[in-house]
């Protein structure tokens, strides 16, 4: 199924517009200067007028996104998974954005990873305060989810 949308990854377009690694942008300024960054970035993506699916990185000062919440053309959806169920999916990146999968060294500290994604999903939880849609992902693979999402937001299908 296709919407017919240009996608964006909110992350790989900070990359690209402040010509940086993920790695570097992580540990430049404070969370907040690296919100209003993430806003800028946002708010050019969706200055343009075409349709497009945005994937945003949990970003902590609401302040960033939220004058794009009460726009009539946008339609936010907070995706929401259990703590298990993200850090099955757990990569990592080197200092170059290189992914990769480490199951030995993420299996023998999963207490700490949990943990911390636990903390993440009550933090940011309390930011999307304002997205009305929720939607649980329930582990499920992304053509899945998205096929979920079209019949439950009633989305044309292209």
């Amino acid at each position: 199924m296709n919407l017919g949308y240009d996608f964006f990854d909110l992350d790989e377009e900070v990359k690209r517009y402040y010509h940086t690694t993920l790695e570097d942008f992580v540990n430049s300024g404070t969370l907040e200067i690296r919100d209003q960054k993430r806003g800028v970035v946002l708010d050019e993506l969706i200055k343009n007028e075409n349709d497009k699916v945005i994937a945003i990185t949990p970003i902590s000062h609401p302040v960033n996104f939220n004058h794009h919440l009460c726009r009539n053309d946008v339609l936010a959806i907070e995706l929401r998974d259990t703590a298990g169920n993200i850090f099955d999916h757990l990569v990592f990146s080197d200092e170059n954005d290189n992914v990769y999968k480490d199951d030995d060294y993420k299996n023998a500290h999963k207490e700490h990873y949990i943990e911390e994604i636990c903390e993440d999903i009550s933090w940011y939880g309390k930011t999307y305060v304002n997205v009305k849609n929720k939607f649980d992902v329930n582990n499920e693979l992304p053509d899945v989810v998205v096929k979920r999402l079209i019949k439950e937001f009633g989305l044309p299908v292209i």
